[in-house]
């Protein structure tokens, strides 16, 4: 006796939208696989349109201007010593 279930089926069934228009997925559950003569272009006449620029500097957030404000601001007590004024000594007076 084991402790492991045999494996089933796959529940999904696999069709190409282009050889299958009226396919029903309310019906059956639907694998997308498009054939060769129906695969989709990678490429398409909207990607000449698209221009792309890199950055020199930035972080892995959007909108991280006002995160890297605050680290500067932060972290510049690390790079620069505070320099405070002597105490004097409290008079107690009698």
């Amino acid at each position: 006796m084991t402790d492991i279930p045999p494996e089933k089926g796959p529940v999904a069934r696999s069709y190409c939208p282009g050889c299958e228009p009226f396919a029903d997925a309310m019906l059956e559950v639907l694998d997308v696989q498009w054939c060769d003569d129906h695969l989709p272009a990678r490429e398409g006449a909207d990607d000449a349109l698209v221009t792309s620029n890199g950055t020199l500097f930035g972080s892995a957030e959007a909108g991280g201007d006002g995160n890297r404000a605050w680290c500067e601001l932060l972290h510049r007590a690390e790079r620069e010593p505070v320099r405070r004024r002597a105490r004097r000594p409290r008079r107690i007076d009698p």
